[in-house]
């Protein structure tokens, strides 16, 4: 009867229904270059995310759908079964507690970025920890958290999308934005008035990875199993390459 039981269970699974439905179904919020951009005039999605679930769905002989999201949502999606997964989510143990993560295949860290022409003011995180100073970030996104924790005086400003986010710092409406070092690096490139703040070091190393079902451990090992396997096989550095990530260094 156990051994029903277990049969039972993994035919229950999400990768089970995955291929039956012959479509996998992603969750991404489009709006964290180069990780997952999304075009708003033609719906499609590109980037770093967008890749590595495309090749997801094609070892798993099914196609993909990418079902937007926010970061706010993004663990309420999992859990509701709008998608079976989300890409890149930075490891949080409030996400943990409700959601399964899989296997890490890349770091960040957390840095903020300014307008040139105040650059020079910030050389210090602490510089930045002062009622004179606005901060915004996005809205569910673990470097809310970051700027609540390590600048607890300085006026905080949430946003509703990283669209927006950048927008108040162009618009000069915000003293500075805090965001992770691979958006940092796409910002500075894209707006050349911006420019990462020169700051003691970047902040909270932090590992990445997919959010899952909690309770689907078939799912999860499938998962896990593929991301050992291109790792072996040198494709998640190859994608990295392509998008222009630069690996970060953790000790």
């Amino acid at each position: 009867m156990s051994l029903l039981s277990g049969v039972t269970h993994a035919a229950k699974s999400r990768l089970t229904e995955i291929i039956d439905r012959g479509v996998l179904r992603v969750g991404t919020t489009g709006d964290w270059s180069p990780m997952t951009i999304r075009d708003p005039a033609t719906n499609f999605y590109r980037g770093f995310d967008i890749d590595i679930t495309t090749e997801l769905a094609k070892d798993l002989g099914v196609t993909v759908e990418y079902v937007p999201t926010s970061w706010k949502k993004l663990v309420n999606g999992v859990v509701t079964d709008k998608y079976d997964m989300t890409g890149s989510a930075s490891l949080n143990m409030h996400r943990a507690r409700l959601a399964g993560y899989s296997d890490t295949y890349y770091y960040l860290a957390f840095v903020p970025v300014v307008n040139k022409a105040n650059a020079k003011r910030f050389r210090k995180w602490s510089d930045f920890n002062a009622s004179s100073v606005i901060l915004t970030t996005t809205a569910g996104t673990v470097q809310q958290s970051l700027v609540e924790e390590l600048l607890p005086n300085a006026r905080k400003h949430v946003s509703e999308s990283a669209k927006l986010t950048h927008q108040y710092l162009l618009d000069n409406k915000t003293t500075a934005i805090v965001t992770s070092n691979i958006e940092a690096a796409s910002l500075v490139k894209r707006y050349p008035q911006l420019s990462v703040a020169k700051v003691d070091g970047m902040r909270l190393p932090t590992p990445i990875a997919m959010l899952l079902p909690k309770e689907d451990q078939v799912w999860i090992n499938y998962v896990n199993h593929w991301i050992e396997l291109k790792q072996t096989q040198g494709f998640f550095d190859r994608v990295a390459k392509k998008w222009g990530l630069v690996k970060l260094s953790v000790n």
